[in-house]
C-alpha cells in the first residue's frame, strides 16, 4: 500500500461497506417471511379460533394446488423438492417466497437487455470453416460440443491461441503485471471481487499510469463488493484517476431478485491480443500475501491469439447491459499476431438468464466421453441430480474420477453441503481428496491428457444456475499435461477421504449437512 500512497491513489481508500445492503438480501427476506408467517398463525389462533377447521381446509387445499404446480413445471428436480418442503412448511409465505423468486422483478430488464446484445452479436466472431472441419476430422465428439457450445452464444472454436497455465495465483498475478505495462490501446477488467491490498494496489498504479498514456483503461465488478470490500463511491474515485469503472448490479434491499444473478466472471483482457481468466479474483488472499483459510490454492490462465475475441466480446457484452448503443466492432478490429501451436481453444460464458446450462453441460459432456480419467478441482460441490449421476456413472464405467476439494473451507454451511455427497460418490467409485494445507477456489476439469476446462465455474448451485460465468475449453493444447501435472502434484498434499475417515465427521457437521440440504440450491 505505501506504493499507492507515494503515487497519490490514498483517495481510494476503504469507505463503509453498505452493511445494510448486506442484511437485506433473500435471506432477509427469508427471515422476515417466517416471523411473518408465526405471528400471523399466533394471531389467528387468538382471535378466531372459530374459524381454525376452514382455514386449515384452505391451506391444506393451497398447498396441494401448488404441489400439483410444482410436479409439472420445468425446475431442476432437485430444486422442485426444496421448494415443496418450503411451501408444505410455510403454506402461505412459502408460496409467496416461491412467486417472488420467480418473478422478473429486478431483472426483467436486465434479462431483455441481455438477450438483445446476445442477438445482435451472435454472428460478430464469424466461425472458421476451417478450424471446425479440421477438429471434426481430428474428433467428432468434441467438434460436436464445439458446435453446441457455439449455439448457445457467439464463442467460436479457434486454433493459433497459445495457452499458458499458472498454477498459483502469485504466478498469474506476476504475469498480469509485465502485460498491463505492455498495453497501448485498451485494458478490460471485470472481476467478482475487488480488494484494496498489494495486489490491487500494484495492478491500481499500472492503470492510473496507462490512463493518462491515453489508454482505454475499463474496470468492472460484482456489486457484492459494495458491503464486503470496496465503498459504494468506489466508480467515482476511479474515475478521477482516468479510469472508466461500472458496478454489475448493486445490491437492492428486498426489491430485485437480482440477488442470485451475480458477475462470478473473471476477465482481463489487453489490446485484443492477451486475455486471462480463471479462479483468481483481485484480492490479496488470491495471491498468498494475506492467509485467511490457510494456503490458497488457485489457478489462471493466459491466451494470446485470436481466442481473446472472445473474452473481449464478452466482456463487451456485459459494459453495454446499461448502454443504449453496444461499442465493440473498434475493439474486435486490432489486429492480432498468428501464432503457430497445435490444438483448440473455445472461450465461453454462461448466462444465468436462460434456460442453457451451459457450463453444467460441457463438464457433464467430458464426463460422459472420458475413457481413463477425469480430475477435477473445486471450492464447492453442491451437486443437483444430474450432475451427481454424471460423476458416479463416469467412475462405475471404470474412468478413474477423482475430487479435490478444501481442507480448511472458507464457510462453514456448503462445506457440509458437500460432504452430504461424500458416501454416494464414494460408494460408486469416486475418490475424494481434501487439501490439507489449506482452501483450494480452482475450477479445473483436466480428463485423458486431451481435454480441460479453466474458468469461474464451480461445481455448485449458484456457479451452475443462478451465476454469469465464463470459462476456456481446451483441445489437445500443450498445457493440458501441465494441468495434469499440478493437480498430481498438489494431490501429494492432500488427505483422502473414505467411509472410515467420515466415520470422524463431527455430529454438529452432519446435521448441518442434512438441514441445508433441503434448502440446497437456494444458496
Amino acid at each position: 500500500m505505501d506504493n499507492i500512497e507515494n503515487t497519490g491513489i490514498a483517495l481510494l481508500k476503504k469507505g463503509q461497506k453498505g452493511l445494510f445492503h448486506a442484511l437485506f438480501s433473500r435471506l432477509g427476506l427469508i427471515l422476515i417471511l417466517l416471523i411473518l408467517q408465526i405471528g400471523v398463525l399466533f394471531g389467528m389462533f387468538a382471535k378466531f379460533e372459530q374459524f381454525l377447521p376452514h382455514f386449515f381446509g384452505g391451506t391444506v387445499l393451497f398447498s396441494l394446488i401448488m404441489v400439483l404446480f410444482l410436479l409439472n413445471s420445468r425446475h431442476d428436480p432437485t430444486a422442485k423438492i426444496t421448494w415443496l418442503v418450503i411451501i408444505m412448511l410455510l403454506p402461505v409465505f412459502g408460496a409467496l417466497l416461491f412467486l417472488y423468486t420467480q418473478s422478473d422483478v429486478g431483472h426483467r430488464a436486465l434479462k431483455k437487455r441481455m438477450n438483445q446484445l446476445i442477438s445482435q452479436t451472435k454472428e460478430t466472431i464469424p466461425q472458421s470453416e476451417d478450424v471446425m472441419k479440421k477438429l471434426s476430422e481430428e474428433n467428432g465428439a468434441v467438434s460436436s460440443l464445439a458446435r453446441y457450445i457455439h449455439r448457445s452464444g457467439c464463442y467460436p472454436v479457434y486454433d493459433q491461441t497459445k495457452i499458458t497455465y499458472f498454477p498459483m495465483g502469485e504466478n498469474k498475478f506476476e504475469e498480469m503485471l509485465r502485460q498491463l505495462e505492455q498495453a497501448k490501446h485498451f485494458i478490460f477488467m471485470e472481476y467478482f471481487i475487488i480488494d484494496e491490498g498489494l495486489m490491487w494496489g500494484r495492478i491500481l498504479e499500472i492503470l492510473a499510469k496507462k490512463a493518462s498514456e491515453g489508454v482505454d483503461v475499463r474496470v468492472m465488478y460484482d456489486g457484492t463488493c459494495e458491503f464486503s470490500t470496496l465503498s459504494r463511491d468506489y466508480p467515482k474515485r476511479l474515475k478521477k484517476l482516468g479510469i472508466k469503472c461500472k458496478v454489475f448490479a448493486p445490491v437492492t434491499p428486498f426489491v430485485s431478485t437480482h440477488y442470485n444473478y451475480r458477475d462470478h466472471r473473471k476477465i482481463l483482457v489487453i489490446d485484443g491480443h492477451t486475455a486471462f481468466t480463471g479462479g483468481v479474483n483481485l484480492a490479496d488472499e488470491y495471491i498468498n500475501h494475506i492467509v485467511k483459510y490457510g494456503h490458497w490454492k488457485d489457478v489462471a490462465i493466459m491466451l494470446k491469439g485470436e481466442a481473446v475475441k472472445s473474452f473481449t466480446l464478452m466482456f463487451l457484452q456485459m459494459w453495454n447491459v446499461d448502454e443504449k448503443e453496444m461499442d465493440y466492432s473498434q475493439f474486435l478490429k486490432y489486429p492480432v499476431s498468428p501464432v503457430q501451436t497445435k490444438g483448440y481453444v473455445i472461450p465461453y460464458g454462461d448466462c444465468p438468464l436462460d434456460d442453457d446450462k451451459v457450463g453444467e453441460r460441457v463438464y457433464m459432456d467430458i464426463l460422459n466421453r472420458a475413457q481413463s480419467y477425469v480430475h477435477i478441482m473445486s471450492p464447492y460441490l453442491i451437486l443437483d441430480s444430474e450432475m451427481e449421476t454424471a460423476i458416479k456413472f463416469a467412475a462405475e464405467r471404470g474412468v478413474d474420477v477423482k475430487i479435490m476439494l478444501p481442507g480448511i473451507p472458507d464457510k462453514s454451511a456448503p462445506y457440509a453441503l458437500a460432504r452430504t455427497h461424500y458416501a454416494s460418490l464414494l460408494q460408486s467409485g469416486v475418490e475424494i481428496y481434501e487439501y490439507t494445507p489449506g482452501f483450494v477456489h480452482a475450477k479445473v476439469f483436466v480428463c485423458d491428457d486431451k481435454e480441460a476446462v479453466v474458468g469461474t465455474i464451480n461445481l455448485d448451485y449458484r456457479s451452475l444456475y443462478h451465476h454469469f460465468e465464463c470459462a476456456a475449453y481446451m483441445y489437445d493444447v500443450d498445457c493440458i499435461h501441465e494441468i495434469e501435472e499440478d493437480f498430481r502434484a498438489t494431490l501429494k498434499k492432500c488427505s483422502r477421504v473414505t467411509q472410515e475417515t467420515m466415520k470422524n465427521d463431527k455430529v454438529s457437521r452432519k446435521i448441518m449437512g442434512i438441514v441445508m440440504k433441503a434448502v440446497a440450491p437456494l444458496m
